[in-house]
């Protein structure tokens, strides 16, 4: 399903986006939450620096900004619809649901903006 030189591959996997075989996060595990934004300078494979520019992630915000709205409509509309909670009940749905599910959408917008910059590229790392 993941194939190597997809974007998906790299965006739900966490690795290089220029060679895909290595994370770009110091720890994998996005649950320490010490750890969550620590990143690898650079890929010890292909050499990409992570830290294209200075403060480059800051453009991740808006990226995340968008995850988290787009989590909060389905926490809404799967409390309220589906599972017929009030409205008050909805909204705590999705305040759980947000607080559950920060890490991984924090991790997710930066591997989602950094493939807007960087495509996958085959012979990255062979020289």
């Amino acid at each position: 399903m993941l194939k190597k030189g997809s974007k998906l591959n790299s965006i739900l996997t966490g690795s290089c986006p220029k060679c895909q075989k290595e994370s770009m996060y110091s720890d994998k595990n996005p649950l320490h939450l010490n750890n969550v934004l620590k990143m690898n300078d650079h890929c010890s494979h292909c050499g990409l620096k992570y830290q294209i520019e200075p403060s480059f992630f800051y453009g991740a915000m808006y990226v995340s900004y968008a995850l988290n709205v787009a989590v909060g409509i389905a926490a809404f509309i799967v409390s309220f619809v589906f599972f017929r909670a009030s409205i008050s009940q909805s909204f705590i749905a999705i305040i759980i649901t947000l607080v559950l599910l920060f890490p991984f959408v924090l991790r997710l917008s930066r591997n989602l903006y950094i493939n807007m910059f960087v495509s996958y590229d085959p012979k990255a790392g062979q020289e």
